[in-house]
């Protein structure tokens, strides 16, 4: 998902610093924000290249996971590259130290966990239910899944194969299990409705659309304002009492995952 240019015209308000967002732009952050599936993420142990890591956060935004854990990245954080269409403006990344404490994070949100890994009790990845709240869980790419990590998930998962190479790429596979897992939540009207509330989805707006104002907002400890529908930030006698009351602006009803697919020469709007 590749950042919208800015349109010409007035590059800020009065008295606001920061350039100001298409409305274009901003719609397409509020739909996206509309789909976020809080409950649904990724555990990468140990990737430790790059490019791969990218690739699945990419992967993680296009079914709208908005949270991704790392188990030592020893590869280093995923920096904006053509493999990852800049997934990582959109998509946190939380480090961990250990395997332990990155399941511990997940099922403490009752996530269960599952590890895409070999082994007896493995079962095809079609045949499990993701429309529970799941973290799913990914090996490096020589070594796979380690013990403990396989040993501490609920659960194990393939994908299968039936040429005469046994795995796939861990970011292929990354995106085959999460795309039966979008399909599962589409069939259950999981993107229908935001699952996200109105104060959340407003300041993750606020931070892709104004990330320096947002940045040294929240250095400062301020909250965020309010926003538009056309992403423009309220004045704060527009503030409603109790703030939580205002709902962060709704854009039409938003589209279905499919929409994006194959709208660009390799299938996502951006043509890459």
């Amino acid at each position: 998902m590749r950042p919208v240019a800015a349109a010409p015209g007035p590059l800020a308000r009065p008295g606001y610093r920061s350039p100001m967002p298409t409305s274009h732009r901003a719609r397409r952050a509020f739909d996206v924000l509309a789909r976020r599936q809080p409950d649904l993420t990724v555990i990468a142990e140990d990737v430790y290249k790059p490019h791969n890591l990218s690739a699945m956060l990419r992967s993680c935004d296009a079914v709208g996971i908005g949270t991704v854990h790392a188990v030592r990245p020893t590869g280093g954080l995923a920096t904006y590259n053509a493999t990852s269409a800049s997934a990582e403006k959109w998509v946190d990344l939380v480090v961990h130290r250990t395997v332990p404490e990155a399941i511990e994070a997940v099922r403490a949100q009752g996530m269960q966990v599952l590890a895409a890994t070999f082994s007896e009790r493995a079962v095809d990845h079609r045949d499990v239910d993701y429309r529970r709240p799941t973290a799913i869980l990914f090996g490096n790419e020589r070594d796979g899944v380690g013990p403990e990590a396989a040993e501490a998930a609920d659960g194990h998962v393939i994908i299968p194969m039936l040429g005469m190479v046994r795995s796939l790429n861990v970011s292929v596979a990354t995106a085959v299990i999460l795309f039966e897992a979008q399909r599962q939540r589409r069939d259950a009207g999981r993107y229908d409705a935001p699952a996200l509330d109105a104060r959340t989805r407003n300041d993750l707006a606020y931070r892709w659309l104004h990330p320096a104002d947002a940045a040294r907002r929240a250095a400062q400890g301020r909250p965020m304002p309010w926003l538009d529908e056309d992403g423009w930030p309220l004045p704060p006698d527009d503030l409603p009492a109790p703030a939580t009351e205002r709902r962060c602006p709704e854009v039409g009803r938003a589209p279905t995952p499919e929409a994006a697919i194959g709208s660009g020469p390799t299938g996502d709007r951006d043509g890459r």
